[in-house]
């Protein structure tokens, strides 16, 4: 075959050419023996159980043994996995930021367990633990590519106790196989584990992952086998119920309400590999606030999703088209509608079911149905909004997936438009992914419906990556036909052909303070369709980047733009102001500079400032975050953007500051408190978060949750509300 031929048949079977690292296996043995989960490996039974092997490390080396060693070993029973961990460090000088669950690994002591229980290399759970016994648990989706598949909002019962000596902590873990799903009669899981080390700077893995590839791929794992075939999983139908209290004030209004909301949540396990999750009349306000940016585009910013309801199996719903251009469906848009005055208010969830999960070893299904409330205030109709999924993996690790999407508004609305009535999306993805991650990819093809309007409506995409030691690159194209619409989903631009690519030269010192330094090339540019393809904007950057074996980081680029303004434009969204002339052509250039200091450090920061033309003016931009430890109890950080915008007369000029103060209080591992500040001028708001939060059960909370806003410029309130929430998990 050639090597032509070679390259056409690895992108169509997602098989890799390259050599693979030799198979790494242990097995978990049968017992029936009971095991005190005290972080104490005293019981006799753990020296039956077989250790999983030596770690590698990963960071700053990926060809050596790990210089600190971890011995993992795993038992179960009918009911329970146990795994019971020696974890070998410096000394004890541990670095631990907060005691608070579902911490984030980097700039932290931990270590972390990784569990693909369908052997599919796409999804995976994973269970964490650092010396002082806090936990996590994270929901792997997309075969772990990058961060966007990593869900720290998950929440599932288990148990960990943790027990630190002199060079060394031990840890015993008890999670409830009805908290994994499986099929029953499995035999093999595919494994993954790694750990943070900060005392000695070094990142290693059980199974070993090239410095390149991140760390929570899922194409770089081993086998774990049972020596007693798992049984059916019988996981308990799980009732949330919450009772919220809630007292509010708007100040532009002058009106006050309190109100008693009263709803909850149920989960139902259907099968080994089904979940059905339901919701009635839910109730979101104990989810932390978003943070706040400054937006000098022209265009919609997206933000994550933190509701427990959506979070499960988040990929099979949400990964359909580009997270970049065009997200068919996007959850955040549900509880969000546009009032008479095109303003985006809040509307509420009158209840929803959403099933998802595994049908069989191959075949994912997820079905989402959700009512949402009629306002006659704010004139907005009650919508059904509905999402069926499949997804079939094909060949090592990729998959295809269709999607139908339906928003149908309800009732005979005198304010609902004709154009509303319904949206309708009907789309098929293919993602690619060879079994060693060299190469990945996605392709989709997305049509829309809506009254009078069936004719084009098409969002396509293609992109194509390559990851080696060496060299890293990719295209991505996209293309978004004037009239595409998903109500539910999210899309910042129409009417344009997009084209994006980018390429890495990376060098690896053998010797020296340098991990790695190289050079980045990026190209992004959009075109107009309706306008004989007339360019609209280019972005072309060149950047050198240094990562050092302290993990400290810094770079420097440039930028070089070009923006053609169809409409007239403030960037600085100033009121009143007179706005940049549409019809004409801007081109400008930036200068940037970055540096990140180890999260590690008691102090830490991260900053980045860049100068340049800007429009037909100018910017200097400077902004940051400040971190400071007094472990394990207190983390305060600080968070400042500064933006100086000089446009010449009679167009505005703007100094733009964003501060964010955050102070986070960790009383004890199930008390924690935190409170934000958010003040820009740009949006004329100061914005105060304060939550207390009492983990008093497992997965039972009560929240204490304080808002308040003020107008900046006249320094006046304009919204306060606090409420009293009870969340209790019920396993029936």
């Amino acid at each position: 075959m050639t090597k032509l031929k070679s390259i056409v048949a690895l992108l169509l079977t997602g098989a890799s050419l390259y050599a693979q690292t030799p198979e790494k296996s242990f097995t978990v043995k049968y017992t029936n023996e009971k095991i005190l989960l005290d972080g104490i490996l005293d019981e006799p039974v753990w020296t039956f159980a077989q250790s999983a092997g030596e770690f590698q490390q990963y960071f700053p080396s990926d060809d050596v043994p790990a210089q600190y060693q971890t011995d993992i070993r795993m038992l179960t029973d009918d009911t329970t996995l146990y795994i019971g961990m020696t974890v070998h460090t410096p000394g004890s000088n541990y670095v631990i930021p907060s005691l608070e669950r579902d911490f984030r690994a980097g700039g932290n002591d931990n270590i972390s367990l990784v569990f693909d229980t369908f052997n599919d290399g796409t999804n995976a759970f994973l269970f964490g633990i650092n010396p002082y016994g806090v936990r996590r648990e994270v929901l792997i989706s997309g075969g772990g590519q990058d961060l966007s598949g990593f869900t720290t909002s998950w929440d599932v019962k288990w148990k960990a106790e943790t027990k630190i000596y002199d060079n060394y902590y031990t840890a015993e873990m008890a999670i409830p196989l009805t908290s994994l799903k499986f099929a029953e009669g499995e035999t093999k899981w595919r494994f993954q584990s790694y750990r943070f080390d900060m005392q000695s700077n070094e990142r290693s893995n059980w199974y070993v992952i090239p410095q390149n590839q991140s760390v929570i791929n899922l194409a770089f794992m081993g086998d774990m086998y049972f020596e007693k075939p798992l049984g059916k999983s019988r996981t308990p139908l799980a009732l949330i119920p919450y009772v919220n209290l809630l007292s509010d004030k708007d100040f532009n209004s002058d009106v006050s309400n309190t109100t008693l909301k009263v709803g909850g949540d149920a989960k139902i396990a259907i099968g080994n590999g089904m979940n059905l999750d339901v919701t009635v009349n839910p109730d979101f306000s104990n989810v932390e606030v978003d943070a706040i940016i400054t937006n000098l585009t022209r265009f919609e910013v997206s933000l994550p999703e933190r509701r427990q309801f959506f979070i499960d199996n988040n990929d099979l719903f949400g990964d359909f088209g580009s997270r970049r251009h065009s997200n068919a469906f996007f959850s955040r848009r549900i509880g969000i509608a546009t009032d008479r005055l095109g303003n985006s208010v809040q509307n509420d969830i009158l209840g929803g079911v959403r099933l998802s999960g595994k049908l069989n070893k191959n075949l994912r299904l997820g079905l989402l149905n959700i009512q949402t409330a009629r306002s006659e205030e704010q004139e907005v109709a009650s919508n059904n909004n509905m999402m069926l999924a499949l997804q079939q993996k094909v060949f090592a690790r990729s998959n295809i997936g269709m999607f139908f999407l339906n928003r149908q508004a309800f009732g005979d609305e005198p304010f609902l438009s004709p154009d509303d009535a319904y949206n309708r999306v009907l789309g098929v993805d293919y993602n690619l992914a060879s079994a060693d991650n060299v190469w990945s990819g996605k392709y989709y093809l997305h049509k829309s419906f809506q009254p009078g309007d069936n004719e084009g409506n098409i969002s396509a995409g293609a992109l194509l990556s390559y990851n080696s030691r060496y060299w890293n690159s990719f295209v991505d194209l996209a293309y978004i036909d004037a009239d595409f619409r998903s109500d539910l989903g999210f899309i910042p631009r129409t009417d344009i052909i997009k084209a994006v690519s980018g390429l890495e030269r990376l060098y690896w010192p053998k010797t020296g303070t340098i991990n790695n330094h190289g050079l980045e090339l990026f190209a992004i540019s959009n075109w107009r369709t309706s306008l004989d393809y007339q360019l609209a904007d280019y972005d072309l950057q060149a950047n050198y980047n240094f990562v050092l074996k302290n993990f400290t980081e810094f770079g420097a680029g440039y930028t070089s733009s070009y923006i053609y303004l169809f409409e007239p434009f403030d960037p600085t969204g100033t009121e009143g102001a007179i706005e940049l002339p549409g019809n004409q052509e801007y081109r400008f250039g930036t200068f940037t500079v970055g540096y990140q200091s180890n999260e590690a450090n008691v102090f830490a920061f991260q900053g980045e400032s860049s100068l340049g033309n800007f429009f037909n003016g100018e910017r200097f931009s400077i902004g940051g975050e400040a971190t400071l430890r007094i472990q394990p109890k207190v983390r305060i950080g600080l968070n400042v953007n500064y933006d100086k915008i000089t446009l010449p007369d009679p167009y505005p000029s703007a100094d733009l500051w964003l501060v964010s103060p955050r102070f986070g209080f960790t009383f004890s591992k199930s008390v924690f408190w935190t409170t934000l500040f958010q003040y820009s001028n740009q949006r004329d708001n100061l914005g105060i978060n304060s939550r207390l939060q009492w983990r008093f059960a497992p997965l039972s909370d009560l929240f204490i949750v304080y808002n308040d806003n003020y107008s900046v410029n006249s320094i006046e309130p304009k919204y306060r509300s606090i409420n009293l929430k009870l969340t209790y998990w019920l396993n029936i």
